[in-house]
């Protein structure tokens, strides 16, 4: 009994040698950072004096005197309701076709795939090239081949969300490889049965594999919406905001309030009202998925 005890009390001293580096980030580095940034959400701070206590005055900027944030979480919502809904069809036709037995497939898998793991800034250097209005290969290719005089993507209004959104597909091997993960997660036996009974390409399609792969859709649905209500890096590089705010994302404007203006109040205002966002459409998601989002065992032929 004693050794039994002692064993125990080992295995808990090692268990929280080893949890205690990822619990003492966590505390350090993510909630206590929470924390303070939800004091500092109802307090003037401006970093090169003490925090004045000041309730729901940034809050009451936020939504009644300035314009700004109200304009980038409408930026940020058109690039998200248009672009994630592209990337997830795209996400998922591409990886239908990766997974047939195709020559040169491991290859297109490793090329489809790369692009999503190189740097942020670099991809958008690249694509800053690849749309310049002047000497851009996007624009040449249009002219060149289609006879289309292409716009001028970042500096005009109406075309660089859409440029962005295009942009953004270049990045989508990640959601390529789930996918992929969950097609071949389905088993063959299903498709078997569904051919002795005469069932069609398409039928097969809408009855097996869409029914399967909704969880993974699910998955990256949401990941998606996460990702694209906190994009930075291209309205940060590529645009600066512009044209006339038409890129200034939510992200960048409290990046512009925290860290150019040092409104460190203001900007843990805009933080948590973005948490509380993300938060209600992750909400609603999840109370939409028994609609729509089927498991094994609840599919039916």
């Amino acid at each position: 009994m004693v050794l039994r005890q002692s064993n125990t009390r080992r295995e808990a001293v090692l268990f929280y040698v080893f949890v205690g580096p990822a619990l003492l980030g966590l505390l350090i580095f993510t909630l206590g950072p929470m924390v303070a940034s939800f004091y500092f959400s109802f307090c003037d701070y401006e970093i090169v004096r003490a925090p004045e206590w000041v309730g729901l005055a940034n809050y009451h900027k936020m939504f009644f005197v300035d314009k700004l944030p109200l304009k980038s979480l409408g930026v940020t919502a058109y690039y998200s309701f248009v672009g994630v809904p592209i990337r997830l069809v795209a996400q998922f036709l591409v990886a239908l076709l990766l997974n047939r037995a195709l020559f040169g497939r491991s290859l297109f898998r490793t090329v489809l795939y790369l692009p999503s793991i190189v740097s942020g800034v670099a991809l958008s250097l690249l694509w800053v090239w690849l749309l310049n209005p002047e000497f851009g290969l996007v624009n040449y290719l249009l002219w060149e081949v289609f006879g289309i005089q292409g716009p001028r993507w970042l500096s005009s209004p109406d075309w660089v969300i859409p440029a962005l959104i295009v942009m953004s597909m270049w990045g989508i091997g990640g959601g390529i490889v789930i996918c992929l993960a969950g097609l071949q997660g389905i088993s063959e036996e299903l498709y078997e049965a569904a051919e002795l009974d005469g069932a069609s390409g398409l039928q097969k399609m809408l009855r097996i594999t869409v029914p399967h792969m909704t969880p993974v859709l699910f998955f990256n649905l949401i990941m998606g919406i996460i990702g694209s209500f906190q994009v930075f890096t291209q309205g940060y590089v590529m645009t600066g905001g512009g044209p006339s705010n038409a890129s200034l994302f939510y992200v960048l404007y409290l990046y512009w309030n925290a860290f150019n203006y040092f409104r460190m109040g203001y900007a843990s205002a805009l933080a948590w009202v973005l948490f509380a966002i993300i938060l209600a459409m992750t909400g609603l998601i999840f109370r939409s998925s028994s609609a729509w989002v089927y498991y094994e065992g609840s599919v039916q032929m």
